[in-house]
């Protein structure tokens, strides 16, 4: 039998209010996605003035943080140097831009956080803030 750990309800809000707190302090508006461990959506919000795209963005963003097991911005970097396609995983939600961080407890991947909507650089920093929200909650 597996017992598998991962993101909740709980763990999400924590995430999304971390993330809308530090937008809102940058003055920026942008889409936050918390995935499960799956990669799932378990919860987005996208802000007033948020682009469309970004809807879609942050949400492959959190599923392919959390199925490379990696952020998002990484497996960009990786395939760029090896010459590969970003879906050469057989997968076409995987993208590789920055705003996917995945959230690894206790050597667990749980899920993942994104952001999108803003430059590459931002959209994964204020993602790290919503994974060290949800890190901290759990010690």
């Amino acid at each position: 039998m597996q017992t598998i750990r991962s993101l909740g309800e709980a763990e999400a809000r924590l995430a999304i209010d971390a993330c809308l707190a530090d937008l809102k302090r940058r003055n920026k508006a942008a889409t936050v996605a918390v995935a499960d461990c799956h990669g799932e959506l378990i919860a987005l919000w996208r802000m007033d003035g948020a682009n469309l795209p970004s809807i879609v963005i942050a949400g492959n963003k959190a599923y392919t943080a959390a199925g490379v097991r990696g952020d998002s911005g990484d497996m960009g970097r990786d395939v760029k140097s090896t010459g590969d396609d970003a879906h050469y995983h057989g997968d076409a939600r995987y993208v590789g831009w920055d705003g996917g961080a995945v959230v690894i407890h206790k050597g667990d991947v749980l899920g993942a956080v994104a952001v999108s909507g803003l430059a590459g650089e931002e959209d994964i920093a204020i993602a790290r803030v919503g994974v060290d929200a949800i890190l901290q909650a759990l010690g």
